[in-house]
């Protein structure tokens, strides 16, 4: 049978990697580019000159901000995400089903990614109630899917996979997105009438994309390590789990101190990536180019840097050490806030986006593996332990679109948000300088 493959087998490694080939579409096409710009889109009316006239959209009784509504939406769902998680993990560890709770949720997101095909503002519940459940489906999948590292690769193996675990979903992203921009900006080619079809279809393919090229990672991954039954206390096994790991923290002083530092580095990383299209759209001079064109040259941008910043970080931790890598990045982060906060023009973008393409492969796949190792060894529970990482995470993510709204708000313009994120990156770094290093 393929799925009883031993520990650092290579199959056992690339099918695990293979996931992000799967999933990663949901993270480019909902997240990223086609979703942000057919809710701009439905949203937002203009007149013949391409001025806006509305961006208001109604949503039970209540007249909404288009953008307002849809960060609500996410921070709901990254909310109930962060909620729920110690309560999987704990059930997932506990039982020894840790895949049958990754499928569940990569269904869960991908029948949701294929509901939005329904999307429309005589719909808009149902739409966005889609849009919650396929990022609940998308987060709640990588818990289960992080936790698996450790129980499938030796600490010496992870960088290495993790990176390529980047990679690959950086690749297969861009390969569907690429296909998907095809189908819309050249619908004629297909027969359709306008893109309003084809936009929709490309929701659809993220849902097949995601539920087909998982079956690869089903078939070798393991099913668990306990055997456990099913009990009533069972439920809130996590957060008891997650004290035990809060008190077991207090003398694992340097996984306690890069925990702190991932936190609050995280924060400003990941709304970044969330806000970047939105910088894009209101702080620029396009001229003559279409905004949407050249905000999806930007993304594709991103992505297809990012697989050598995934590669360059695996090389550079293993020469200079995680830790070391990690503060040159955040210090790199520091400078690129700097740099965003003068751009106007679009070619100033593109520079930008290469330099956080860059970075941003490399900071997220060297961040879980760095984590990973600082594990306490022959740790059964590692679905605890990454929930705990990815509670942080998304809770960082809360507070750092919160933040990233009330500066925005307060001075009225989002390149002060930008430039507030670089508090985030120097204690970041602080942090990190604090955590002890005995790396070999």
């Amino acid at each position: 049978m393929g799925n009883s493959l031993p520990k650092g087998h290579k199959k056992l490694l690339n099918a695990w990697a293979f996931y992000d080939w799967a999933n990663s579409v949901y993270n480019l096409t909902i997240s990223s580019a086609v979703f942000p710009i057919f809710w701009g889109a439905l949203t937002i009316v203009r007149d013949n000159d391409d001025n806006i006239i509305s961006d208001t959209v109604t949503f039970l009784g209540v007249n909404f901000n288009n953008d307002s509504l849809i960060s609500y939406v996410t921070a709901l769902a990254f909310l109930i995400v962060s909620f729920i998680s110690p309560f999987l993990s704990g059930i997932a560890d506990y039982v020894g089903n840790k895949k049958n709770f990754l499928k569940f949720f990569c269904y869960l997101g991908a029948l949701s990614c294929i509901g939005l095909y329904w999307f429309s503002l005589e719909n808009l519940f149902f739409g966005l109630l889609c849009y919650l459940l396929a990022l609940i489906g998308f987060w709640g999948s990588i818990v289960f899917y992080n936790s698996y590292l450790p129980d499938i690769a030796f600490p010496e193996q992870q960088d290495a996979i993790s990176a390529k675990g980047y990679s690959l979903g950086y690749i297969g992203s861009v390969i569907l997105l690429i296909i998907n921009l095809i189908m819309i900006l050249k619908y004629d080619w297909f027969g359709f009438e306008n893109e309003g079809l084809p936009t929709r279809l490309s929701f659809l393919m993220v849902g097949v994309w995601w539920i087909g090229f998982s079956q690869y990672t089903y078939y070798y991954l393991p099913k668990g390590n306990k055997k456990d039954k099913l009990s009533k206390d069972i439920l809130f096994n996590g957060f008891k789990e997650l004290k035990s790991i809060w008190r077991a923290l207090k003398d694992n002083i340097e996984l306690k101190r890069y925990l702190f530092a991932f936190f609050v580095y995280s924060m400003a990383v990941q709304t970044i990536m969330l806000i970047a299209t939105y910088f894009g759209i209101e702080e620029l001079d396009w001229g003559e180019q279409d905004a949407t064109t050249g905000l999806i040259i930007s993304i594709l941008l991103i992505q297809l840097v990012a697989i050598a910043g995934a590669f360059l970080t695996s090389k550079a931790s293993g020469k200079y050490g995680n830790i070391k890598t990690l503060i040159v990045i955040n210090i790199i982060w520091i400078i690129i806030c700097v740099y965003a906060y003068t751009i106007t023009t679009p070619g100033q973008f593109y520079v930008a986006a290469a330099i956080v393409g860059l970075i941003m492969g490399g900071i997220q796949a060297l961040s879980r593996s760095t984590y990973s190792k600082l594990l306490p060894e022959n740790a059964v529970d590692t679905a605890s332990y990454f929930s705990f990482y990815d509670v942080s995470e998304k809770i960082g993510i809360v507070i750092g679109m919160f933040s990233y709204g009330l500066v925005a708000q307060v001075t009225g313009s989002v390149r002060y948000s930008i430039l507030f994120f670089i508090i985030f990156f120097v204690i970041g770094v602080f942090l990190l300088f604090r955590v002890p290093r005995n790396e070999k």
